[in-house]
């Protein structure tokens, strides 16, 4: 099938633009939306739940598509984007651009007209975040762009709880910090062992700048953290035994494995398995944990 034959396909296409949204990762934005949604203390009624979480969805792909619509000079140059729809020459740019426009727009109005418009600033505030603040000025100007711009992805919990409440507590922006501080060892994992593509691109990413040993150190430190933060809920009485015994134990798996990569000093990506179990681990760890909180909070309420 030719590149013109692709675009005319009408499924092809509606492939292409679900592929733009980055379903996998929008699987996770979901999942710890829900997961504030469900643990924020009050009710709301399934409809209107529904209907926060396909904003929320919808909010997340915009920001994606957004993301693929500056970024295809830098995904036709790395292997593992490019077979994405517009470096694959399957779309052009200003289809990903409208498609993400509008995406936004259709996304807020939604959240604001069925949900609440508190809500709806938040969201709308983290897709100008992720698409302009994350993706046009910090990714090629920082290695501290995974840093700073992993609040895109840390807001999700918290306009969840804001679709419940109206409002943002401790236990929102403790839900908004432990995602922030998980991003940087789940993504320098993973930028480790494809160093190379980042390094082609011109991508400041940590390793290209300050090298493997560094981001290795670095990776271990922001472990700690985490782990000091995950169980914050339930040192500061804001979760109970559930939660608390699984932010423990997983955050102290989470510190062994990051151990284990500060303490490689391998520098091909074919045997960077501490580094690859790490990444893999660290997915796991965030369901678990935000799996845990709701668990908590429905048996024990």
């Amino acid at each position: 099938m030719t590149i013109a034959s692709h675009r005319i396909d009408g499924l092809a296409s509606a492939r292409d633009l679900f592929a733009l949204t980055k379903p996998r990762v929008m699987s996770l934005v979901i999942f710890t939306a829900l997961c504030g949604l469900l643990a924020a203390p009050g009710s709301i009624h399934p409809v209107i739940g529904f209907t926060a979480i396909l904003a929320i969805s919808l909010g997340a792909g915009a920001s994606a598509a957004l993301n693929q619509w500056y970024e295809s000079d830098i995904d036709a140059v790395m292997k593992r984007t490019s077979q994405r729809p517009l470096p694959a020459g399957r779309m052009d740019r200003e289809t990903a651009l409208h498609f993400g426009i509008g995406l936004s727009v259709f996304s807020v109005l939604l959240m604001g007209v069925a949900v609440n418009w508190f809500s709806a600033a938040f969201l709308a505030f983290s897709i100008f975040f992720y698409a302009v603040v994350y993706t046009i000025w910090l990714k090629r100007s920082t290695p501290q762009n995974i840093v700073i711009g992993g609040a895109a992805g840390a807001f999700p919990p918290a306009i969840g709880w804001a679709a419940v409440t109206g409002d943002v507590t401790l236990m929102p922006v403790l839900l908004f910090s432990i995602i922030f501080f998980w991003t940087p060892p789940h993504f320098w994992a993973l930028a480790l062992f494809v160093n190379s593509d980042y390094s082609k691109a011109g991508v400041p990413m940590m390793p290209v700048v300050a090298g493997r040993r560094s981001t290795r150190h670095q990776i271990f430190g922001y472990s700690l953290v985490l782990s000091a933060v995950a169980v914050a809920p339930f040192v500061l009485g804001l979760a109970g035994a559930i939660y608390g015994g699984s932010a423990i134990v997983l955050s102290g798996i989470f510190c062994a494995l990051a151990w284990q990569v500060a303490r490689s000093t391998t520098s091909e990506p074919k045997d960077m398995a501490a580094e690859k179990r790490l990444f893999k681990f660290s997915i796991l760890y965030l369901f678990a944990l935000f799996a845990a909180l709701v668990a908590d909070r429905m048996i024990l309420a």
